[in-house]
């Protein structure tokens, strides 16, 4: 897959990794943002014209300042669909991407083929209160993230060598500016009344989770098959919170097998 750079009309500009042929699809990437190394990505590509941009924010993408509030995202989600020339594309959204996803379904229901989402945010339910992100130390997120808490730190970390201390410098600025971002949306808790708008979600849905997500525990896939008219819910296992990394071939065939 080739990355490139796209402007959208209100002045973001946005890197887009991109490769495959098929039907449209477009990957919304969760707080971490994508990493070096993308395989889920790959595995689509063999079915699909894919589509993964960076937010602004994350990777050499700019204009975080036009992005303030849930509605900015949505709108720039399908700023990036038109930049790109895509009629009904799928959509896949990850994580706080799966939230910008849904919203983006309940604003142009019409505008889209289906919809996957996976270990989504967005709900909020009392008896399960999600952890709040910006409270945890980098050595919380792994065991957090991940069913291999120690093949999950090495993903994180990026085989970034912490003893080099530009190489450390440079991580963290960069988790700085991606946190900054997902903050817009994430905190103080990723509830932004999205379920109250679910109602005008038409695109037939598929939720997909990690059986070992402690971070937003499966529970939330049976709400969003509640809340969602036309949803299903499947469960993969040995997968937790970042499922399309840990499982990708599971992740791939499950998508494959509802997109068609």
């Amino acid at each position: 897959m080739k990355t490139r750079m796209i402007e959208t009309k209100r002045g973001a500009r946005c890197g887009v990794l991109e490769g495959g042929s098929g039907a449209p699809l477009v990957f919304f990437h969760g707080a971490g943002g994508l990493f070096a190394d993308n395989p889920f990505l790959d595995l689509l590509a063999r079915h699909y014209s894919v589509y993964a941009p960076e937010l602004p924010g994350y990777g050499e993408s700019t204009g975080e300042e036009l992005l303030e509030d849930m509605l900015d995202f949505t709108l720039h989600g399908w700023d990036v669909v038109e930049t790109l020339g895509l009629q009904r594309p799928h959509l896949i959204g990850h994580s706080m991407g799966g939230m910008v996803c849904a919203e983006m379904a309940c604003l142009a229901p019409g505008s889209l083929g289906k919809l996957v989402l996976v270990d989504a945010a967005g709900l909020w339910l009392d008896e399960h209160p999600i952890p709040d992100i910006f409270t945890l130390l980098p050595f919380d997120f792994p065991k957090l993230l991940f069913h291999d808490p120690e093949a999950g730190t090495a993903r994180l970390t990026g085989g970034v060598d912490f003893g080099n201390v530009e190489a450390l410098r440079e991580f963290y600025i960069g988790n700085a500016r991606r946190l900054g971002m997902a903050g817009k949306l994430l905190f103080p808790v990723p509830n932004r009344r999205l379920s109250k708008r679910l109602y005008r979600l038409t695109a037939e849905t598929l939720v997909l989770w990690g059986s070992s997500d402690t971070f937003i525990v499966p529970a939330y896939a049976q709400r969003w098959k509640e809340l969602i008219p036309h949803a299903r819910v499947s469960v993969i296992d040995r997968a937790g919170h970042m499922l399309p990394y840990e499982q990708p071939e599971a992740f791939a065939a499950a998508t494959k097998g509802f997109l068609g």
